[in-house]
């Protein structure tokens, strides 16, 4: 693994857990001065180009699936299984990083999302499932995590019969959150990066759903001594639900890493305002927001995630009237929008 430039002594055993690269490089940070323009703001903007994590299209979860693939090779699997919603980010990186392993996927795509068109069901995501060559499961409910793991389970169980060693990627809460490492150690990245470009950056926005992104930027922040506010724009759940998911990750890192845990209630910090009309849905303002920073920054973001994420990020910017400096983390999905050509005509 390569020796990070920070000192680690916070970070406990991060470097000693399993993990595989699954992208080289280091994904960008850059200013938005074009949107900074447009929206005639105050603010300092900046973006960090994690969905330039090359890994088929790119995305936060190449990060998370270092750490659950590093798993799986040390479990000598030869076969990941996972669940996520019909145009999932995850299980299509997953289905990815199995094929670059030499490893088969197994995908359960579950009905979140009340779409019956057919892009939705066929084009962006799933179409990509498809091409890399991920065998299809389906589950019929949306929000059922411990039903979607169990039944994960029962697929699991019929390989095993035929000699396969499969390797599972837990969606309910009730697991360590693993992929979560993979944030502690962006967080890490981003310190050394603001260091390098001489930045400093008051506060990071980015989107929160399963919270593991979220939980392990901020859980990283905190451990390296950066009190660098961190705002989660809920993309799946209230602000109220989702306080306690990232306060709960953020205690499960810790026992991860044998350290103690630096997070504090008051570091939590989530926005639902841009949740409706809910998840896997694009309202106004993620429209309005995915089609400005087309046109002004050629970004590509995603109704689910980073549209709503940046409709906050906005709304954040436009409000400051002094020079503060704003960082989002561009977490991918570019291929969902495919499936929602409807939406953003």
């Amino acid at each position: 693994m390569t020796s990070p430039i920070l000192p680690v002594q916070n970070l406990g055993r991060l470097y000693d857990l399993p993990r595989t690269r699954l992208f080289s490089g280091i994904p960008p940070l850059e200013a938005m001065l074009n949107l900074e323009k447009t929206l005639n703001t105050s603010a300092n903007l900046f973006i960090k180009r994690d969905d330039c994590t090359e890994l088929t299209f790119g995305g936060n979860k190449v990060r998370q699936l270092e750490f659950y693939l590093g798993e799986a090779i040390t479990q000598q699997a030869d076969t990941i299984l996972i669940t996520g919603a019909v145009q999932s980010n995850f299980v299509r990186l997953a289905a990815a990083g199995a094929r670059k392993l030499g490893m088969d996927c197994h995908i359960q795509l579950e009905e979140r999302v009340k779409k019956s068109n057919s892009d939705y069901h066929k084009s962006g995501n799933v179409f990509l499932d498809h091409l890399l060559g991920a065998t299809m499961h389906s589950y019929p409910v949306g929000e059922d995590e411990y039903g979607a793991d169990q039944q994960l389970q029962t697929i699991a169980n019929e390989l095993r019969v035929d000699g396969k060693t499969p390797y599972i990627i837990p969606l309910s809460p009730e697991h360590p959150p693993l992929g979560a490492l993979g944030y502690v150690v962006a967080a890490q990245e981003i310190l050394e990066q603001l260091d390098r470009q001489q930045l400093e950056i008051d506060e990071i926005v980015v989107a929160s759903g399963s919270g593991a992104t979220h939980s392990g930027l901020l859980f990283g922040l905190r451990a390296l001594g950066s009190n660098i506010g961190v705002t989660g724009i809920c993309v799946r759940r209230a602000k109220g639900d989702q306080m306690s998911r990232i306060s709960d990750k953020c205690r499960e890192i810790a026992t991860m890493l044998d350290i103690e845990n630096p997070v504090v209630n008051s570091d939590i910090v989530l926005d639902d305002a841009f949740l409706e009309p809910g998840y896997g849905q694009a309202g106004k303002d993620c429209v309005d927001a995915i089609k400005l920073c087309a046109r002004t920054e050629a970004l590509i973001l995603d109704p689910t995630y980073t549209g709503k994420a940046m409709a906050g990020f906005i709304h954040r910017a436009k409000s400051l009237d002094t020079s503060q400096s704003l960082l989002f983390i561009h977490t991918g999905g570019a291929p969902a929008i495919f499936a929602y050509m409807d939406d953003l005509a």
